[in-house]
């Protein structure tokens, strides 16, 4: 985040880093509420035993649809699972790999969910998958282009906006993510009742664990969103 009332007034420019810093605060408060919140639902429903490990279960909805090229690893963290189209392999955490919960089961068959995604090519992770070399390299650099071009607004201001369509990128990136993963959690949902995996006593769990999670996507979408629009006012409030 960077402050700067270079090219405003001094009102404008206080006012608009102080409109920007208290959205912030926000965001980030938001983000710990969720992010907690996650937290203490994996730990509580990682104690909620079923029959499964979420290795097992992986390995169930996967080949339940038709999937059998898709290996399922164990990756070091904690909620560090994740789907990976490239290698095509679902890499579950250590806590979920080798857990018999209900807490692990939601969890992967969130990440299986994408990989069926993946095997029908759904639209939305197909452009996601697209954008990633766009938003790797946009993040290398954009911080150095924004602040150049914030240091220089007022005689180029052509590199702020340069900086501004990178950061863009990103910004668009973490909104295409918001439907690829309520849908992966849609699907995981849909089939951990229709396999008998979760019953009528526990299902609300799993539906529990996979929508705060969904959360973290969503405040991460809207604190991306507040920082662009806050280098956007900038540029607009530029002095030509």
């Amino acid at each position: 985040m960077i402050y700067t009332s270079i090219h405003l007034t001094a009102a404008e420019g206080v006012s608009l880093n102080t409109t920007y810093l208290i959205i912030f605060i926000g965001i980030s408060i938001l983000s710990y509420i969720v992010q907690a919140g996650l937290q203490s639902k994996f730990k509580k429903f990682s104690k909620i035993p079923i029959g499964l490990t979420g290795r097992d279960v992986a390995i169930k909805m996967l080949h339940d649809n038709g999937i059998y090229d898709v290996k399922v690893t164990c990756t070091p963290g904690t909620l560090t699972d994740h789907y990976n189209p490239t290698t095509k392999t679902v890499n579950l955490s250590q806590g979920v790999y080798n857990s018999a919960s209900i807490a692990a089961a939601a969890v992967a068959a969130h990440e299986c969910g994408h990989a069926v995604q993946h095997a029908k090519a759904y639209a939305p992770l197909k452009m996601r998958s697209a954008l990633v070399p766009i938003v790797s390299f946009s993040s290398n650099i954009m911080m150095w282009v924004l602040l150049a071009g914030i240091l220089t607004v007022e005689i180029f201001p052509q590199l702020l906006l340069a900086g501004i369509i990178l950061f863009a990128t990103t910004t668009i990136f973490s909104f295409i993510t918001l439907p690829v993963e309520i849908d992966a959690s849609r699907r995981a949902l849909v089939w951990l009742q229709s396999a008998g995996i979760t019953n009528a006593s526990n299902h609300k769990y799993a539906s529990s664990a996979l929508r705060s999670a969904a959360y973290t996507y969503v405040v991460a979408a809207i604190s991306s969103l507040a920082t662009l629009l806050y280098y956007v006012m900038i540029y607009m409030n530029r002095r030509d």
